[in-house]
């Protein structure tokens, strides 16, 4: 069986405020590690039917950024759902939603 790691360090500051989020995967391809201002985590505890969610963002990221963020976050969760379950129809929806959050974000797709 092949295995894969994804390893998350944060860096804290005195009030435990995120500074730095950087990640390394075994897949990653020509760096050793990447840095980024945001990340969602969401696990599935199938034992309490319950997702364990990790949102943090470090004090650089932007309003516009996070929009952004948000945007292509809920983008790309339609995309996952309509592989996952072949329901176009409530899938077209969200991406309908998408669009008006992209629109009242005064955000460009």
């Amino acid at each position: 069986m092949q295995k894969k790691e994804i390893n998350i360090t944060v860096e804290l500051d005195k009030d435990n405020v995120p500074t730095d989020i950087i990640w390394n995967a075994s897949d990653l391809k020509g760096k050793d590690k990447a840095q980024c201002r945001a990340m969602l985590l969401s696990l599935w505890d199938a034992h309490n039917k319950d997702t364990l969610k990790l949102d943090l963002w470090t004090k650089e990221m932007t309003v516009d950024e996070m929009k952004i963020f948000f945007h292509q976050t809920l983008v790309t969760m339609a995309d996952t759902l309509e592989r996952a379950t072949n329901d176009e129809r409530i899938t077209g929806d969200m991406r309908d939603f998408c669009h008006y959050f992209a629109e009242k974000m005064e955000i460009k797709e």
